[in-house]
């Protein structure tokens, strides 16, 4: 008889303990993925499942205006029915006035920039005969409002291509005809004279840059020469 009774005992508290666990997991529900949704769907799939929503904060994004960017928690977790899902919505793609760069210097359209709270982006530089140097022809995005990024690129002239020569070789040859050299493509050059007994008298005894280097028009040459 005791026996019995241990026996419906047992029963009746593992029966217990099922009907606990059934109803424990009976009020979990599976967080679904909110975000792309606008802020109504998402509200009718919490409540679809019980669960209720929170607007945590609002951002500027690319997605329309009430779309959800981010949720916490993530998709897929186990809630409690009555729950609460933190949710980010966007305040569509900010609406920024972009000033107009094009002719204006790279410095000058830097510090405009900073003025209006945006800052210069990729900056390329090209070659340009027409343009003078460290100007800025082509911008992106154009001047106006409605860009979404606060970044603007930028094209800048770097002026007309210089001339440039290749470096001939000197040492060894008088001063007169180094310089005449030089003189046919218009190069500056610095000469120092020093002492050098074992060379001619006039010799050019070094040189920089060195023979077959490339040199722009604006380089100047230095040459030693022995006194």
């Amino acid at each position: 008889m005791i026996f019995l009774v241990f026996i419906l005992a047992s029963a009746a508290f593992l029966s217990a303990i099922t009907a606990m666990r059934i109803a424990i997991h009976g009020r979990e529900v599976t967080m679904p993925n909110l975000v792309g949704k606008n802020v109504s769907e998402a509200s009718q799939m919490l409540q679809s499942r019980g669960l209720m929503l929170r607007v945590a904060d609002r951002v500027y994004n690319e997605l329309p205006i009430n779309v959800v960017v981010r949720q916490t928690p993530p998709a897929g977790l186990l809630m409690k029915v009555s729950q609460q899902a933190h949710v980010v919505l966007s305040l569509g793609q900010r609406q920024l006035q972009i000033p107009l760069l094009e002719g204006n210097s790279l410095r000058a359209s830097r510090i405009e920039l900073l003025r209006m709270g945006l800052q210069v982006g990729e900056v390329t530089g090209v070659t340009m005969a027409n343009a003078p140097a460290d100007t800025v022809v082509i911008q992106n995005p154009k001047p106006g409002a409605g860009a979404a990024t606060p970044r603007v690129d930028v094209l800048v002239s770097q002026g007309p291509q210089e001339k440039a020569y290749v470096m001939p070789h000197l040492i060894g040859l008088n001063e007169v005809d180094a310089q005449r050299r030089l003189d046919v493509a218009q190069l500056r050059r610095k000469v120092n004279y020093v002492t050098a007994p074992q060379w001619p008298h006039a010799a050019v005894i070094d040189q920089s840059p060195m023979g077959g280097a490339r040199i722009p028009t604006s380089s100047t040459i230095e040459l030693t020469v022995a006194n």
